[in-house]
């Protein structure tokens, strides 16, 4: 299964944006504030086509991930993974593709945020090799909400 990037049009994108609200769904009422994901709309996606980069695996789409270039690093955002396909190494795969993409834009290292109740995917992303740069809090929050994670490449 080899990874593809969806651009503005591609019909894929309302199947990627699908995929992101499926495997987002867990996180409503576990994590505070509520997930961006709600405000994600298939405009918006297209948006991120054209701004960014969104990458994916699988027909249907089964894997995506969003890079996006930062002055100092490419931001990894809105990973996801069909649910019965969890375990099965796409989201590594779809991280070496980030860390893959940040050296050809000569970035020196992928950023990501982690909620801080999302403990899973923290060791998750810790056993790719992400260690904690910083912790973060949404607005209107007195108390970190995001971890920070970063990767060299």
């Amino acid at each position: 299964m080899d990874a593809y990037r969806l651009l503005p049009g591609d019909p894929r994108l309302a199947e990627a944006l699908r995929l992101i609200r499926d495997s987002f769904a867990f996180m409503d009422g576990r994590v505070d504030p509520p997930s961006s994901m709600h405000r994600l709309t298939l405009e918006e996606m297209e948006r991120q086509a054209a701004s960014a980069e969104i990458w994916a695996l699988g027909d249907p789409v089964t894997a995506c991930v969003v890079l996006t270039p930062k002055p100092d690093c490419l931001y990894l955002g809105k990973l996801a993974v069909n649910g019965r396909l969890r375990r099965a190494g796409l989201a590594r795969r779809l991280v070496d593709l980030a860390l893959a993409r940040a050296r050809v834009l000569g970035l020196p290292q992928v950023e990501l945020q982690v909620r801080v109740e999302l403990i899973e995917n923290q060791a998750a992303f810790a056993r790719m090799g992400f260690t904690e740069t910083g912790r973060t809090a949404h607005a209107g929050y007195d108390r970190p909400t995001s971890i920070t994670m970063r990767r060299p490449v």
